[in-house]
């Protein structure tokens, strides 16, 4: 059930809308002005948010980035009015809703909004396993760990088991736990009072509670401070939790869904994970296979987002010529699913003529690591032992080389922070401070697409 916000008058054609979005499920909110809408985003917590352009569209998109509530903003106006429709965007919202509504843009909205609940698309049995037990434990309230390398789609299987559980009608809100601080993260997950710390100017209410009643899914687990992991496990416990500044704790129904690509059972071994906390988030586990473990599903996860993406930009949508297919195919696609739309979406934007050919498909190949450069030399005379390239860094200083191999990481994962950490041999925090380090002092820090910059200090807002 899409949670959404209205700003503005229900009185004409905006509360059209409003109805039309009630009949296709949304739980709807009003609000009459800009000001009293960020005080319900506050405290309540919103999937999406039509916004009359006759408010100030621009100071409602900067007071949300401000307060680090991410929330899409959709301006709504008459279909007429061209001049407000393209302020309203360069204001920063996400779309323009032409007024009268259509039906099925606005239910298009809605769906995009709370994502995809259908399901990985799949062919390969590996996959179809893996959505069976899903479906198995859907309907139970135990914890779920879902496991995975980075890109394989595990928020998408966790909305997933979400619409097929008894809380479907709930909310389902996902906190990547490994972008944010931990100060903030704490506020971000039990909420805060107002005047709790500098900078709280108004009472929020945090994840759990925004969660209650339906599903609250911690992505990237593995990274949480182990003082946050023990606030975790009581509130699993106790099913309660404690707002920053509050004067008692406050009750919650929220089943807890968990995503890692780390291996906890070994982060439980060295120290870094809460054995405790494992043993109750690890009720039910599910593994997602990497792509390349699952070769029957490339084509049709390709052909989803090569249809996806031609719509999205206004494009015909081509099929792919054979030999495109035989690269797909070819490849070991290290970042996974996220790999692929990347790399389609690319191929869609470039591709000319009726089909999406080889040419258009740019695969990106991973460099060889350096331990495996290394090993034809071996058995080599020591001079010639040196890995290649080595000696065109002997007069550099450390970290500049670091700094160079860190960004170069990057790039090659295409944004992907968690990806290139995990690449490194690095904590994902670790990476975002070298990344406001190298941004700080005018590098060009690569992002991946859709992806805010990273944030030039520890409070900006999150994106």
């Amino acid at each position: 059930m899409t949670r959404l916000l209205i700003i503005g008058s229900l009185e004409a054609e905006l509360g059209q809308a409003a109805r039309i979005a009630t009949s296709r499920g949304a739980r709807l909110r009003q609000a009459d002005g800009v000001t009293s809408g960020i005080a319900m985003a506050r405290t309540e917590g919103f999937d999406l948010i039509l916004c009359d352009v006759l408010h100030d569209v621009s100071w409602l998109v900067a007071s949300l980035d401000a307060e680090r509530i991410v929330c899409p903003v959709v301006a709504c106006g008459r279909n007429a009015d061209a001049a407000a429709a393209v302020r309203a965007i360069q204001a920063g919202a996400k779309e323009f809703l032409p007024l009268p509504p259509d039906a099925e843009l606005i239910a298009a909205m809605l769906q995009a909004a709370v994502g995809e609940v259908q399901g990985p698309i799949h062919r390969d049995p590996a996959m179809a396993a893996v959505l069976k037990r899903a479906e198995g434990v859907a309907r139970a309230e135990a914890s779920v760990l879902v496991t995975g390398e980075s890109g394989t789609g595990k928020e998408v299987l966790a909305r997933y088991i979400h619409s097929h559980s008894r809380r479907a009608n709930g909310p389902f809100v996902a906190l990547n736990c490994a972008a944010l601080p931990e100060a903030l993260l704490e506020s971000e997950l039990f909420g805060h009072e107002k005047g709790a710390f500098s900078g709280a100017v108004a009472a929020r209410r945090g994840k759990f509670e925004q969660a209650d009643g339906g599903t609250l899914l911690l992505d990237e687990i593995g990274e949480m401070d182990p003082r946050l992991q023990a606030k975790i496990l009581r509130a699993l416990q106790e099913r309660e939790i404690d707002r920053l500044g509050g004067a008692g704790p406050v009750k919650v129904d929220v089943r807890i869904l968990a995503a890692t690509n780390r291996d906890l059972a070994a982060e439980v071994a060295a120290g870094r994970f809460r054995e405790d906390l494992f043993f109750r988030l690890n009720v039910v586990a599910l593994r997602i296979p990497a792509l390349r473990d699952r070769p029957d599903d490339i084509l049709p996860i390709a052909e989803h987002f090569a249809q996806r993406y031609a719509e999205a930009n206004g494009l015909p949508h081509r099929r792919f010529a054979p030999a495109a297919r035989a690269a797909l195919l070819g490849h070991s696609w290290p970042g996974n699913v996220r790999e692929l739309e990347n790399t389609v979406h690319r191929a869609v934007l470039l591709a000319e003529g009726d089909e999406i050919g080889a040419e258009a498909v740019e695969l990106h190949v991973p460099a060889p690591r350096a331990a495996d450069a290394a090993l034809p030399a071996l058995h080599a005379e020591p001079q010639a032992a040196r890995p290649p390239g080595v000696a065109a860094l002997v007069g550099r200083r450390m970290e500049d080389v670091e700094r160079d191999l860190i960004l170069e990481t990057l790039t090659h994962c295409l944004g992907n922070r968690t990806r290139a950490a995990e690449i490194l041999g690095i904590s994902i925090r670790t990476l975002r401070n070298k990344l406001h380090e190298y941004r700080a002092a005018g590098a060009p820090v690569p992002v991946a697409p859709g992806q805010m910059p990273v944030a030039p200090f520890p409070y900006a807002s999150i994106g």
